[in-house]
């Protein structure tokens, strides 16, 4: 189905952040209008329009009292129209609390896109998204309100593609945890000594690990418990400031929908139990510059027993995360459970600490619950 555009959506605040006579914005009756060139013209001075700039000016255009306006004021108001005001929604809200057993109800798409605008679940999500016609602040309100499905929402009309965007829990220790134990392995030979290189025999450290010492096993496990710190300061770093970079993202589709991707898709359906874990290609992605920076800094066993252990705290961190959302668990993954949910349903500017709150405290960001 072809995605046709849209009228613009604003919130109130993109309105008032233009309320000066080099960029003057209005409301009325739910649209938004740019008066900016008009504000000179205007028949009872620039003042009197400037005094409501920003703001809704449907009660003061009724007001007798003030100016009761014409008709063909209201058409003339029509010339500077760029868009309307979206629908706010309430789905998110600082007195919730997550229950024990916490099922949500699912969203009816077709009431859901006629109440907001936003986007369509029931036609694939990323060419909405391109070709959206809303503002970042508009974007960013609608999709940290989480909406419910029975089976994911669609991101791509193509099957194949679609299939990439998908990744069930168990694919994380399958895919990663062999790496990392490879570069465990790795890591306590090259203590003894150099080897070759992954790509030109990756399955070297099998056939040698009779040759395995008990002194390069206690010389790659320090690197190793780096590593598993390290990890940490990732997980709360690219969770607080590269996946909420909301503040400092640009007002441009491309930007929203790669923020959408990245992680915005996540708080927009936090229960879709298909994309609670990344996909392997994207952890690929992001890992890659982080694995290169290790290489430079420290001597090749030191670097791989540091990827091994952050590696390992990622899969850690992907399956709490999966069970976080859809398992039932013991006493402190009940709490954190809570404490994640909150961040999605109570408070999505709190609370990025996901195996635990450690940096959370060290930054002052923790979650009341």
């Amino acid at each position: 189905m072809a995605v046709t555009k849209r009228v613009r959506i604003y919130t109130e605040e993109d309105v008032a952040n233009h309320k000066s006579a080099k960029s003057c914005w209005i409301t009325c009756r739910g649209k938004v209008y740019d008066v900016t060139g008009f504000v000179p013209d205007h028949p009872g001075g620039d003042d009197l329009i400037l005094a409501h700039a920003g703001t809704d000016v449907e009660s003061i255009m009724k007001d007798g009292d003030s100016h009761d306006h014409s008709d063909s004021a209201y058409d003339m108001l029509e010339e500077y129209v760029i868009g309307r005001l979206g629908t706010e929604a309430t789905v998110v809200r600082d007195d919730w609390e997550a229950p024990d057993d916490f099922h949500p109800e699912d969203t009816n798409s077709a009431e859901d896109f006629e109440k907001t605008q936003f986007l369509d679940l029931r036609t694939p999500l990323l060419q909405q998204m391109w070709q959206a016609n809303f503002s970042k602040s508009y974007y960013l309100k609608q999709v940290h309100q989480p909406r419910h499905l029975q089976e994911s929402a669609r991101l791509f009309a193509y099957d194949i593609f679609e299939m990439c965007t998908r990744t069930v829990w168990y694919a994380v220790p399958l895919i990663w945890l062999p790496i990392t134990a490879n570069l465990f392995l790795r890591s306590m030979l090259q203590f003894n000594g150099p080897i070759p290189t992954f790509l030109s025999n990756p399955l070297l450290p099998l056939s040698l690990t009779s040759t395995v010492t008990l002194d390069v096993f206690l010389k790659t496990l320090p690197c190793f418990f780096l590593g598993n710190f390290i990890w940490t300061i990732l997980e709360y770093g690219m969770h607080r400031f590269l996946f909420h970079i909301d503040e400092f993202l640009p007002d441009h589709y491309a930007f929203l929908t790669l923020h959408f991707l990245l992680h915005g898709i996540h708080h927009y359906m936090p229960m879709d139990r298909l994309r609670l874990v990344m996909p392997p290609v994207m952890f690929g992605i992001l890992q890659a510059p982080f694995t290169r920076l290790a290489y430079i800094l420290f001597p090749t066993p030191v670097a791989n027993g540091i990827i091994a252990g952050s590696f390992t705290f990622y899969v850690l961190y992907d399956c709490m995360h999966y069970a976080l959302h859809h398992t039932k668990l013991p006493a402190y993954l009940r709490h954190m459970k809570k404490y994640h949910l909150a961040h999605h349903y109570k408070n999505f500017e709190l609370g990025f600490g996901v195996t635990s709150k450690m940096w959370d405290y060290v930054f002052k960001t923790v979650l009341p619950v």
